[in-house]
């Protein structure tokens, strides 16, 4: 429990200011811990949940589901990402959200993280201020998807993704636990399989990253950058992460 805790405090302190009273009220915040299988839902549009998820291991994606039945993937959430805050103040989830890969997720109910923000207002800040980023995520994904190339699109995809792991010291060195499929990342950019594994290959061959078996390997951080054109100001942290060493 202590642990979770812990999880939840860390991330909001990596964007908001979190006093010891602060720390306390988040410490007696109760929860129930689910373990989900590899594309398992916990989240489905249409909801009106009472609890909120905290990430607690592995990586969850966020979702439109089409009529079709096809998925457009929205982002992806870390250990400390809370992806369904907004449920705190919306009636019903116009979203889903589920495991990509084996994934933990915490529930805190609702009528204590609300009762927690009357007696606490910082730590409720932190939560807006984190459903706030989420909405920059969307907007970055949304100019991500229709301004830049295919190469840019992905190179973007994975800058943020391994910056936003750095800054919760989820990285091994040069190397994050990814374990998003092809076809996932397809539907996350746009791209047809046969354009995910040619704009993968290309960024193999200009020795940025190297992406296999769930992992994603950072080769040339500031050459990945550049071609993804990521500016991590979006994401509104308030102490820029020492990105892994490469060359």
């Amino acid at each position: 429990m202590e642990r979770i805790h812990r999880i939840l405090i860390d991330k909001l302190k990596e964007h908001s200011r979190i006093g010891h009273d602060d720390m306390l009220a988040i410490q007696s915040l109760s929860f129930t811990v689910r373990e989900l299988r590899r594309n398992e839902d916990f989240i489905r549009q249409g909801d009106a949940p009472k609890v909120s998820a905290l990430v607690v291991e592995g990586l969850v994606g966020r979702y439109h589901l089409l009529p079709n039945g096809r998925r457009q993937y929205l982002s992806f959430h870390l250990a400390g990402d809370m992806p369904d805050s907004q449920a705190l103040f919306l009636d019903r989830m116009d979203h889903a959200v589920c495991a990509i890969g084996t994934a933990l997720v915490a529930s805190i109910p609702h009528k204590q993280l609300t009762r927690t923000f009357e007696e606490r207002p910082q730590v409720g800040f932190a939560v807006w201020r984190e459903t706030l980023i989420d909405a920059a995520i969307f907007r970055e994904a949304i100019t991500n998807n229709s301004a830049r190339d295919m190469t840019a699109r992905m190179a973007h995809l994975f800058c943020e993704l391994f910056y936003r792991a750095e800054a919760s010291r989820l990285t091994q060195g040069r190397t994050l636990a990814l374990p998003i499929g092809l076809a996932q990342l397809g539907e996350t950019l746009g791209m047809a399989i046969a354009t995910v594994n040619r704009t993968l290959a290309e960024l193999r061959a200009a020795r940025t990253i190297e992406f296999r078996g769930g992992e994603l390997e950072m080769l040339d951080w500031p050459r990945l950058a550049e071609i993804g054109q990521f500016d991590p100001g979006y994401l509104h942290l308030r102490k820029a992460p020492a990105v892994a060493p490469c060359g």
